[in-house]
């Protein structure tokens, strides 16, 4: 499967996961972990610093770009009480605009560098294929 494939199949799964219904949401898939809300949110949140890294890396190649903390993220912003709807369609835009660049940088663009602060020298290809 190429990876156009892989990001198209990627983004219509996951949205089907935003329509179950509250006690599902609720549920975890283990003691301490985050309830299913709370990963949907972080999907949403995960894929807009995908998106920036994207643009960034094609506009600006060769710079530092920062890890988020995931988990300051969940605490500090409200994956409790956000609109789960919110985090669909930011989600869903997101993934359009992801697969939009990787349609026309995917081939002509990947080895774009970047330096991750945690991961060290990455490509664009590699941030796409991520």
């Amino acid at each position: 499967m190429d990876l156009l494939q892989e990001l198209a199949r990627t983004h219509a799964e996951p949205l089907r996961a935003f329509d179950l219904d509250e006690p599902q949401l609720d549920l975890r898939y283990g003691v301490g972990k985050w309830t299913i809300r709370e990963i949907l949110h972080h999907l949403a949140d995960a894929e807009t610093v995908l998106f920036e890294r994207i643009r960034r890396v094609i506009s600006e190649p060769r710079q530092v770009l920062w890890a988020f903390d995931q988990d300051a993220w969940a605490r500090k912003l409200g994956y409790g009480e956000r609109p789960l709807r919110l985090s669909a369609e930011l989600y869903s835009a997101t993934r359009k605009g992801v697969v939009y660049y990787a349609e026309r940088h995917y081939e002509r663009s990947g080895e774009l560098e970047f330096v991750h602060s945690e991961t060290g020298v990455r490509s664009l290809r590699d941030e796409f294929e991520k």
